[in-house]
């Protein structure tokens, strides 16, 4: 206990003496108070005593160090973010809670603010917002906010996630306005007499017996069939959209509305079966003879989606193991699209 002692106040730690200067001037912890007083958070805290460099802290009961004042502290996320505190200032970076008084305008759903190397809290303009689960914690998809998810294992080995909201778009050939006729069958749609345009420059459907076959006769999924019915180019006696319906249910609602999204972003999505998503999307199709790889993977999510974290980290896996950004679409009365590839602070 060589170091200064800090006083318990309200949830939070008072150290007095010369704070400032030792620990927010010099290595960016705490919120300055009056004087030379800081106010240290309790995970701030529990990281310089962790270290020595505050010797105890004085509370109603007594005097804990470390040990004593993180078994002390009520909060069952406590521990997960203490250790994901920790590992980001083992790496060299200046972190405050991301709490009103530390930072400006706190997000909702983060934890901690991470400075760029070389800036501290008093560049709170310049923060990256970090939210810390444990690996056992779900998260719903209405709360997977632009930022930094630190995941937190049972070994206490910590994996960052970064959360963008991607620009999707795309330069590939459009459909002309011709009246193509198709035929249901089952779970998909038969065009006996494609324009070479459908699948040669557009890439809708797949020759009947395979790519290099006779590309007269395509076949169409039922979400690309109900998206050229609904814009009027394709002719078929019977509901596509109720097929679809009744072999998908709800889901391939939510389908059809990102693939009409993804079209008219100027993409191609294809299905995304053999990735286990719902597309592979492509980006710039001039011809399907001189077609390159597809760029992401797309899950369409309803609106009351809940993320586990080990299903988020297969997922960002296996794409990034077919060199594909992972994107979801959360679909409720528009979409919401968020991309989540796995960083290296």
């Amino acid at each position: 206990m060589d170091g200064p002692r800090g006083r318990l106040v309200d949830g939070d730690v008072r150290v007095g003496g010369d704070a400032r200067q030792r620990y927010y001037d010099s290595r960016g912890y705490g919120r300055p108070l009056e004087g030379n007083d800081l106010l240290l958070s309790p995970v701030e805290a529990a990281h310089l005593l962790y270290r020595g460099d505050l010797g105890a802290v004085e509370t109603g009961g007594g005097t804990q160090e470390f040990a004593a004042f993180v078994t002390g502290i009520d909060d069952p996320s406590f521990a997960v973010r203490f250790l994901v505190y920790a590992d980001l200032r083992e790496r060299g970076f200046y972190l405050s809670p991301a709490r009103e008084g530390w930072v400006a305008d706190p997000p909702v759903n983060a934890d901690l603010a991470v400075y760029e190397r070389g800036s501290g809290p008093w560049d709170d303009e310049s923060y990256s917002a970090v939210r810390v689960v444990g690996e056992r914690t779900d998260v719903p998809a209405t709360e997977l906010d632009a930022g930094v998810l630190a995941v937190v294992d049972e070994e206490s080995e910590v994996t960052y996630f970064e959360v963008e909201r991607p620009e999707i778009g795309g330069d590939s050939a459009t459909l002309g306005t011709e009246t193509i006729e198709g035929v249901l069958l089952a779970d998909r749609l038969i065009v006996w007499e494609a324009p070479d345009a459908l699948f040669g420059e557009c890439f809708y459907g797949q020759p009947l017996t395979g790519r290099q076959s006779d590309r007269s006769v395509l076949q169409l999924s039922l979400v690309e069939a109900a998206y050229l019915a609904r814009r009027g180019t394709l002719a078929v006696d019977g509901s596509v959209f109720d097929r679809g319906q009744a072999v998908e249910g709800p889901r391939f609602e939510r389908r059809l509305a990102v693939y009409a999204d993804l079209r008219e972003r100027g993409t191609v999505p294809k299905t995304g079966f053999k990735f286990g998503a719902d597309f592979r999307v492509y980006g710039d199709v001039e011809t399907v003879d001189e077609l390159g790889h597809s760029e992401r993977l797309v899950r369409v999510l309803p609106p009351n989606h809940v993320f586990s974290p080990r299903d988020l980290a297969l997922d960002v896996r296996l794409a990034h193991g077919v060199r594909k950004e992972m994107t979801f679409a959360l679909v409720d009365d528009g979409i919401e699209w968020y991309a989540v590839g796995r960083i290296t602070p």
